[in-house]
């Protein structure tokens, strides 16, 4: 559904750090980058990336939920994240709620967003 997401940051280094360490379990890395107002493009093997840029305007937290291939990348995931400085949001574990296999982490990055990492497959 996404081409790429893109949402303002305070500080860029910081978050640009945050996201490339939380997000390496699924490969994530640098595929352009500019100065700090312009941003930073992170991507995976997919063709979907995530834009970070700085500024300081005070935009709504945000949800936004990657995907994983397998669940030990969630859990992968969720070690990174707080390793990087995420406060946890909901330990790796089965959402039932919203489908039996829905196996997702949760963590709050350094700007407030609640960040997941989500695999649908079964175990």
């Amino acid at each position: 559904m996404f081409d790429h997401v893109k949402f303002g940051v305070r500080d860029f280094a910081a978050s640009k750090a945050f996201y490339l360490q939380a997000l390496a379990p699924i490969g994530a890395v640098v595929v352009g980058e500019d100065e700090p107002s312009y941003g930073v493009e992170i991507c995976d093997s997919g063709d979907v990336s995530l834009v970070l840029f700085e500024t300081r305007e005070q935009p709504a937290h945000l949800h936004i939920a990657f995907r994983a291939q397998t669940r030990a990348q969630v859990d992968a995931f969720h070690r990174a994240a707080l390793a990087a400085g995420a406060k946890d949001n909901g330990p790796p574990g089965l959402r039932p709620k919203y489908h039996a296999n829905y196996y997702a982490a949760f963590v709050i990055d350094p700007d407030g967003h609640n960040i997941e990492l989500v695999c649908h497959a079964a175990a």
